[in-house]
């Protein structure tokens, strides 16, 4: 499947909540005036995965100061398995590195095996562990990616 991403605000955020809903649990899913707040805090930033012109997933993360985060990537269950959520990586490494960040850091729930792989496949490296990080008590692992080495790989 071809997709393309493009950059979303503020806007974006009822349609970047239905899709955060669809890809979290309930008590994991963010809503429409809690994205909104963060597009419009200095540095963070949207990205929206598009394929035949339907929205299929998203990034969000923010770059300030040499140092990029991770806030959430979703991808709608129906989509999955075709290489959106390291589209949206890609992007969201691409556009911390056009904005300074020679670092990303991201949270991701122990459990996660999936998204710990995709996280690996670009060199992210367990920095830290947070306990009962999430609503359901589970654990969240710390991971840095340097963004200055992405291109040797």
């Amino acid at each position: 499947m071809a997709a393309l991403v493009k950059h979303v605000g503020a806007e974006a955020a009822a349609l970047l909540a239905e899709i955060h809903a669809e890809s979290f649990a309930a008590n994991q899913s963010w809503g429409p005036s809690a994205i909104a707040l963060m597009l419009g805090l200095p540095g963070h930033f949207g990205l929206l995965a598009l394929g035949e012109d339907q929205p299929l997933g998203f990034a969000l993360g923010r770059a300030q100061g040499g140092e990029a985060e991770i806030l959430t990537i979703a991808v709608r269950p129906g989509a999955r398995h075709r290489g959106l959520g390291r589209l949206l990586l890609g992007a969201l490494m691409a556009e911390a590195t056009q904005r300074s960040a020679t670092e990303l850091f991201l949270e991701v729930a122990e459990p996660n095996i999936a998204a710990r792989a995709l996280y690996a496949g670009v060199g992210a490296q367990e920095v830290g562990r947070r306990p009962r990080y999430y609503a359901d008590g589970t654990a969240a692992l710390v991971l840095r990616v340097s963004l200055s080495d992405t291109g040797k790989k």
